[in-house]
C-alpha cells in the first residue's frame, strides 16, 4: 500500500526546457589544446591521440584539479556518482573559480546516487556558469534512496538502467576516463574502505570523440536540468545536520604504531600536521590520512601516442528493451568481448564485479580452446562493496577454474603499498586500510590495453551505458600488466579447484594460511551467499 501511494505521487515533469549545447569547436585555440599539439609535434608521431596512465588515488585527484584550473573555455563532466564530501568540495571550489573566469561548465550526473547527503551536490546547478543535468531521474523524495526506489517500483526496468559513463574533459582537448566516480573513497581519503581504481588521461582526437559522446547524452530527452526537478530551497531543506566533531585525540606514539597501512609520525612529532586526519581501527591500529596535493603538472607525465578506438554505448540503450539490447550485440561490453576473442596468447582481466552469464562463459571457453592463458583479478566476498554481485560470480567460479582460467580474489585488508593498483611505494594518502577493487581493465597479448567504466557482467552488458578506451600500445599494455601483477601476487588470494573443492591460496608474504572457505568474510556474508545464491537473477546482480 505504501509503495502504491508513493508511486502514485511521484512523476517526472513534461515540457522540459533543454537548451542544446555542444563541445568547444576549436580546442586548438586554448592553452591546453595548443600544449597537446606541441607535445605531439615534439614526439614526432603520426598518431593523433596521447595517453598517460592514472594508477594512483593521488594522481586521480590532482590531475582532475589540474584540468579544472587550466581550462579556459569548457569543462564537460559526466559521472555515475558524485559524492558530497571534502574532496569533491575542493573540486567544486575550483569549478566555481573556473566559472567566474568564464569557463562554461556542464555536469551530467546519473540520478541514482543523488539522495540523502549526496543531494547537496545538486546545488551546483544554481551556481553562475555551471549547468547540471540528471540522467534518467527517479521521481520522489530525495531524503532517502530507499523511498525513492520504492516510489519507482512501477517502472522497475528503467530503475535498473543507469548511465555508468565516467568522463572528464577540459577544453575539448584533454580528458580523463576509467573506473572512478568522484568522492573521497575513490581518492584514497575515506576512513573506512577505499577503492583500488584506474583511469587514463587522453589527449587529442580521442578527447574530442569523448566530447561528442558527452553531447549525445547532454542533449538527450532523458537528461533533465536540476531546475526542472527541484528548487535550491528544496535541496537545502533535506541537508543533513552537521556531524558532531570528534573529541581531540592524543598523537600516536611512533613506537606503538604498526607498519602497513599506518603511517608512522616523524620522531619528535607531537600532533598531526594541518589537514591530517587520524583514525583508529577496532584493534587499536592508528591510520593517518594525509591531505591530497592541490594539483599536478600533467606535462611531466609519461605520455604515449598510440592508435585508439572509443567504445561507448548510445544513450538509447537506457530506454531500449533488454531483449533488443541482447540481440543487438553492439554494446561496449559486446565490442570488448569481440576484441577478447582475437587474443592469441594471453588475456588479463580486471573486473570488480565479474558475472559472466552463459553467453560470455561460452566465449571464454572458446578463447581457452585456442590455448590462450586467461587471468582474472576480481573482488573476494569480503572486499566486494556489492556482495550481491559476488553471488552471480560464485555460480560460475568452479566452471571458470575447470576451463583453466586463473582466478585471483582481492583481499579486503591491504597494506598501504597496495591501496593504489600495483604501487610499490607509500601512497601518502592511503586512507583506511580496507580496500575494494574497482578497476576495469583488459590487457590483450601485452599489445592492447582497454580501460573503461564497464564490468564484465550482465548489468554492464544489457542495462547500463558504459564507455571504454581501446589503446593499441605494447608500452602501455606492458606497463599496466606490471602494475597489476604485484596486486595479484601480494594482495589477492589465488583460487584453485582441487578434487572438486575450492581452495584459496594465501597471498605471497602475507603470513596467512590457505583456506577452503571464503576468506575474511563474515558469517552473515557467507550465509547470504548460500541463501540468495540459487535464486537471484543474474541481470540484477
Amino acid at each position: 500500500m505504501l509503495g502504491a501511494w508513493l508511486t502514485g505521487c511521484a512523476s517526472l515533469p513534461s515540457d522540459v526546457d533543454r537548451p542544446v549545447s555542444t563541445a568547444l569547436a576549436h580546442p586548438e585555440q586554448t592553452r591546453i589544446g595548443l600544449a597537446v599539439q606541441q607535445r605531439a609535434a615534439k614526439a614526432g608521431t603520426r598518431n593523433d591521440s596521447g595517453f598517460a596512465l592514472v594508477n594512483s588515488a593521488e594522481l586521480a585527484f590532482t590531475s582532475r584539479m589540474a584540468l579544472i584550473k587550466a581550462a579556459q573555455k569548457t569543462l564537460d563532466i559526466q559521472y555515475y556518482a558524485i559524492h558530497a564530501d571534502e574532496t569533491t568540495e575542493r573540486m567544486f571550489d575550483a569549478m566555481r573559480a573556473a566559472a567566474a573566469r568564464g569557463v562554461r561548465i556542464r555536469i551530467l550526473l546519473d540520478d541514482f546516487n543523488t539522495a540523502g547527503k549526496n543531494a547537496q551536490v545538486l546545488k551546483l546547478a544554481f551556481e553562475p556558469g555551471i549547468a547540471l543535468r540528471l540522467f534518467n531521474p527517479l521521481p520522489g523524495n530525495r531524503r532517502s534512496l530507499f523511498f525513492r526506489m520504492l516510489g519507482s517500483l512501477k517502472d522497475a526496468d528503467r530503475l535498473q538502467r543507469r548511465m555508468h559513463n565516467k568522463i572528464f574533459v577540459a577544453d575539448n582537448a584533454v580528458a580523463i576516463t576509467g573506473g572512478r566516480n568522484l568522492g573521497e573513497t575513490y581518492f584514497g581519503q575515506a576512513e573506512g574502505t577505499n577503492f583500488i581504481d584506474a583511469d587514463v588521461l587522453a589527449a587529442g582526437r580521442i578527447a574530442r570523440e569523448l566530447s561528442r559522446s558527452f553531447d549525445q547524452y547532454w542533449n538527450n530527452p532523458l537528461a533533465y536540468p536540476v531546475q526542472s526537478l527541484m528548487t535550491e530551497a528544496e535541496i537545502e531543506a533535506i541537508k543533513p545536520p552537521p556531524a558532531q566533531p570528534a573529541a581531540p585525540q592524543a598523537a600516536a606514539d611512533p613506537a606503538q604504531v604498526a607498519d602497513g597501512s599506518t603511517v608512522q609520525p616523524s620522531p619528535g612529532k607531537t600532533s598531526p600536521a594541518a589537514g591530517v586526519r587520524t583514525t583508529t581501527a577496532p584493534d587499536g591500529t592508528v591510520s593517518v590520512i594525509e591531505p591530497l596535493p592541490d594539483s599536478t603538472n600533467l606535462a611531466l607525465l609519461d605520455w604515449t601516442w598510440a592508435p585508439s578506438v572509443l567504445l561507448v554505448d548510445k544513450p538509447s540503450k537506457i530506454a531500449a528493451d533488454a531483449d533488443d539490447v541482447e540481440q543487438a550485440q553492439d554494446t561496449t561490453v559486446d565490442g570488448l568481448l569481440q576484441l577478447m576473442a582475437q587474443a592469441r596468447g594471453e588475456l588479463l582481466i580486471v573486473s570488480p564485479y565479474f558475472v559472466p552469464g552463459r553467453r560470455m562463459m561460452d566465449q571464454l571457453a572458446a578463447i581457452r580452446q585456442k590455448g590462450v592463458r586467461i587471468r582474472v583479478l576480481t573482488n573476494s566476498l569480503a572486499s566486494n562493496d556489492a556482495p550481491a554481485a559476488h553471488v552471480g560470480y560464485a555460480r560460475y567460479r568452479k566452471e571458470l577454474l575447470a576451463l583453466g582460467i586463473e582466478i585471483y580474489e582481492m583481499r579486503a585488508e591491504q597494506e598501504s603499498t597496495l591501496t593504489n593498483l600495483g604501487s610499490t611505494g607509500s601512497t601518502g594518502s592511503a586512507g583506511g586500510s580496507r580496500a575494494s577493487l574497482h578497476s576495469k581493465i583488459v590487457v590483450l597479448d601485452n599489445r592492447l590495453l582497454v580501460v573503461g567504466s564497464m564490468n564484465l557482467d550482465l548489468r554492464s552488458q544489457l542495462q547500463n551505458t558504459e564507455v571504454a578506451l581501446l589503446i593499441h600500445s605494447a608500452k602501455l599494455a606492458n606497463e599496466t600488466t606490471r602494475l597489476i601483477e604485484p596486486s595479484m601476487a601480494r594482495g589477492a588470494y589465488r583460487v584453485e579447484l582441487v578434487d572438486g573443492q575450492l581452495i584459496w591460496r594465501a597471498p605471497q608474504g602475507s603470513g596467512l594460511t590457505d583456506t577452503r572457505t571464503e576468506p575474511d568474510a563474515s558469517i552473515g556474508l557467507k550465509l547470504m551467499l548460500k541463501l540468495i545464491g540459487p535464486f537471484a537473477p543474474e541481470e540484477m546482480l
